[in-house]
């Protein structure tokens, strides 16, 4: 099976100057910095052994950082390699002023690159974050006696189907990884089923508060007194639609209420805006003027990293991806800033999370859109209280300590 994935990944790497130009075209590839892909580094050869963090992107990098900073602090560690495979996740990075930790982009997994990557670099121990397995670096790793950890593992059933209809295969990689520490019971299963030996349960990452504070220079609310405000965070493709809708309906019964739409990908920005546009409604980007103009309908954020300046002005918020077969996105952030939190019924990346904010009475679930308006209305007034935020945040504590336990034990 190593055979036709490595076949497959040389056609991938005959065509990638072909991927990439495109890629950069689109924005999704750094035109300064695609030569990482191939392992090529304006900086000479790393001597000294580092620890080595891997993510996919900006929810898994977010998901690190209290963990990065702890070992930041650590006097027995000095240089910390961070890589990722987004742009938007090396401009997150950007905004956070490590001292010993560097970014760079995770390379093409051939058996060449995942070699070359590895001698440069020459790290001491290599964690993956959530989902991120790569067959030919996990076996080289191995093969140069690399400890290998999975952190805040997740496999969902869907993944785990597909890795297990390769079973051998899937045994071979899964089978060389040293420690995982899942998320959650289920994936606890799985791994345990695709051969990983040493799993040890330390709950999801996420729950604890990063305390990172975002960016709120850019952003200013003093009309925002004169208005009711609510978020729908996360929005995916025709989810802003839905909320624009809603908006107009709220609206009968709420003259100066605001909906404050952050999408996942905001570089969509443009195409929510003509949607939103078509039916009537009054839409104002971040990008375009900070300040709220008057009798706006929707204000769209089209800006990295200042999500929390809105939860902060809000007590309830919609959470996208929800809506349609995506699977949700994180809502502990709002859920912290005591916003009480609305989603659809397709949650299932964030399963055990949304379990535990229902449980909490922080959460509802719902399909209809005459719902989304009800629940609104009647939370648009009401902050969730603190001492519900506080038993996120102490569970949080609780996951981070564990995390760190079992790091501790590999990083000396």
């Amino acid at each position: 099976m190593f055979f036709i994935y490595n076949l497959l990944g040389n056609i991938i790497l005959l065509l990638s100057p072909a991927i990439i130009a495109y890629r950069c075209m689109i924005g999704k590839e750094d035109p300064k910095r695609f030569t990482e892909r191939y392992c090529k580094y304006k900086e000479a050869q790393n001597k000294a052994p580092l620890v080595w963090i891997h993510t996919a992107s900006v929810g898994e990098m977010m998901s690190i950082i209290p963990i990065l900073k702890k070992l930041e602090s650590n006097k027995k560690i000095k240089k910390i390699l961070l890589t990722s495979t987004t742009t938007s996740s090396a401009n997150i990075f950007l905004k956070f002023k490590f001292k010993k930790t560097i970014h760079k982009y995770f390379p093409i997994d051939t058996d060449l690159f995942s070699n070359k990557f590895i001698n440069f670099w020459n790290p001491k121990i290599a964690i993956f974050v959530e989902s991120e397995v790569w067959p030919n670096m996990i076996k080289n790793l191995k093969l140069k006696k690399i400890p290998i950890i999975l952190i805040n593992a997740r496999i969902t059933k869907k993944s785990f189907d597909k890795w297990i209809k390769l079973k051998k295969f899937s045994k071979s990689i899964f089978g060389k990884i040293n420690l995982a520490l899942p998320q959650n019971k289920e994936t606890s299963k799985y791994l345990k089923s695709l051969g990983v030996r040493n799993v040890r349960f330390c709950g999801n990452l996420k729950y604890y508060d990063n305390k990172y504070k975002k960016d709120k220079k850019n952003f200013t609310n003093s009309k925002l007194k004169n208005y009711k405000v609510w978020c729908a965070a996360s929005t995916h493709h025709n989810e802003e639609i839905i909320i624009g809708n809603i908006h107009k309906k709220l609206k009968r019964k709420i003259k100066n209420i605001l909906t404050i739409i952050i999408p996942r990908h905001i570089k969509r920005t443009k195409s929510i805006e003509n949607q939103l546009r078509e039916i009537d409604l009054k839409v104002q980007t971040h990008s375009q003027d900070k300040k709220i103009k008057d009798k706006i309908d929707i204000y769209l954020v089209d800006s990295f990293g200042i999500n929390k300046s809105f939860y902060q002005l809000s007590n309830i918020t919609f959470m996208g991806g929800s809506l349609i077969p995506h699977g949700g996105q994180n809502p502990l952030e709002p859920a912290r800033l005591s916003n009480f939190i609305i989603h659809g019924a397709y949650i299932k990346n964030f399963t055990e999370v949304y379990s535990y904010l229902k449980k909490q009475k922080i959460s509802l679930m719902t399909n209809s859109s005459l719902d989304i308006e009800k629940i609104v209305y009647e939370k648009i007034n009401k902050r969730v209280s603190i001492s519900k935020i506080n038993k996120i945040n102490d569970l949080g504590d609780k996951v981070l300590k564990k995390n760190l336990s079992e790091l501790n034990n590999y990083i000396k």
